[in-house]
């Protein structure tokens, strides 16, 4: 089921997006202020295909960054997402080393 666009800018700011080398939670160089595409008859196809669905309705929130903290916490991306603020690039983020996984209680895990 789709929903309609209401052109908040979630979609630029949560997801990575590999063709414009945005990390993830990272807004997109493209956004404007008013959360328009600066580049919008020339977006990458994966900008163009993308349509809003439930998701947007559940993230609903009274500004942008509410919004994306609410989208990466639904993925569960908000630790990764904390590291890729580091970087300006996606391939930048991508290669800084992961930390060791976390049992469900925070403690590091054992290889």
């Amino acid at each position: 089921m789709s929903s309609e666009c209401t052109r908040c800018g979630t979609c630029c700011v949560a997801p990575d997006i590999a063709a414009l080398d945005k990390p993830l939670g990272v807004r997109c160089r493209h956004l404007t202020a008013d959360n328009l595409c600066a580049i919008y008859e020339q977006r990458p196809e994966i900008c163009r295909a993308y349509q809003a669905d439930e998701l947007c309705d559940r993230i609903q929130a009274p500004t942008l960054e509410e919004r994306a903290a609410r989208y990466l916490e639904h993925f569960q991306l908000g630790d990764e997402a904390a590291r890729a603020a580091r970087h300006t690039s996606m391939r930048s983020a991508r290669s800084e080393p992961c930390p060791p996984p976390r049992s469900p209680d925070g403690r590091e895990e054992e290889p």
